[in-house]
């Protein structure tokens, strides 16, 4: 497994990581202790050592689990967790510095840690961003050798921008897929400027660019992507990266085209992000170990061609980008 460093915080991570949301529920399924602990261990096995989870994933579950994981395993394993939406209602009056010290006390209880590698504020409301108090709580954490890192998960690219404005954060978490390449811009400059790592999730829109999914295919009522196609629950664009299901098809179609083959496609997304050397790592998710399998076979892919990435970039600009370019 490749590495790259993640930013300010000198760690040197898989470029290939585990997001554990698949893992904490919300994909139809119900959280399983045995099938976390199989995808967490088959992922150490496989030279993946970091792995990022959030204290909503399963309600604390998927924190425990990664928890498991690293106390078990002899290899250092960087874990990074997330912190801010279990404030009900999810508004900028709820950021307080107290309740977030308490989520952080919470994971470290729910991981059995000592010292979180990374905590991030879990994707907060804009009007937070402006809130020095907030990022200036994780200066007096990492004092207390609670968190070693803060980061932030953003919806948006300006919620981004902002963030990377305070010193003290060290990592980065965006959406940047195929389907969604606003980031490539102006955010991955100002980041790689900045020192700050990068983190890539929902790289496969939800599943949609693995190429598996028809106009048929149904997803259970617990599952997000049947519930919050428009945003019911949360932020939409954290569901198939935003993009309407029957365009993401027509769009997965065309890109069929120049990935051919079983599974080329999935392979060719997540090889295509790390295209992109300001990312420090992409987090797919795996609801089973032989997904997990899949998603590392992307890394000893060959760089895509100049031509292969013409061709993502051109799907891009014609179906995707007038319908979500300026949402996020």
């Amino acid at each position: 497994m490749h590495q790259r460093t993640l930013g300010k915080t000198g760690f040197s991570v898989s470029e290939i990581g585990l997001g554990t949301w698949q893992v904490g529920g919300k994909w139809g399924e119900p959280f399983n202790a045995a099938t976390a602990d199989a995808i967490l261990n088959a992922a150490a096995d496989a030279s993946v050592n970091f792995i990022d989870t959030a204290d909503v994933y399963g309600d604390g579950a998927s924190e425990a689990a990664v928890g498991r994981l690293v106390r078990a395993r002899s290899e250092r394993i960087f874990v990074a967790t997330k912190c801010g939406r279990r404030l009900q209602p999810h508004t900028n009056a709820a950021y307080q510095p107290a309740a977030l010290r308490g989520f952080v006390e919470d994971s470290l209880r729910n991981l059995g840690l000592d010292t979180l590698d990374l905590v991030q504020l879990h994707c907060p409301p804009t009007d937070v961003f402006y809130r020095p108090e907030i990022f200036e709580l994780f200066d007096k954490l990492r004092e207390e050798g609670k968190v070693q890192n803060l980061g932030v998960s953003v919806e948006r690219v300006e919620e981004g921008l902002k963030a990377l404005e305070y010193p003290n954060v060290a990592a980065l978490q965006v959406i940047f897929n195929m389907f969604r390449q606003r980031p490539a811009e102006l955010l991955f400059k100002e980041a790689k400027r900045r020192d700050v790592g990068l983190i890539v999730r929902v790289p496969l829109a939800s599943g949609l660019l693995t190429g598996k999914f028809g106009p048929r295919t149904q997803f259970g009522p617990d599952d997000h992507r049947h519930f919050n196609r428009d945003g019911a629950a949360f932020d939409k664009g954290e569901t198939f990266a935003g993009v309407d299901y029957a365009t993401g098809l027509a769009a997965v179609d065309e890109l069929k085209a120049v990935f051919p083959g079983p599974g080329a496609l999935a392979a060719a997304a997540l090889r295509w992000v790390l295209m992109f050397d300001a990312v420090s790592c992409v987090i797919p998710g795996a609801s089973r170990p032989e997904q997990l399998t899949s998603n590392l076979h992307a890394a000893d892919l060959p760089a895509l061609t100049a031509e292969q990435m013409a061709a993502v970039r051109g799907v891009y600009e014609r179906r995707i980008r007038p319908l979500v370019h300026q949402l996020w």
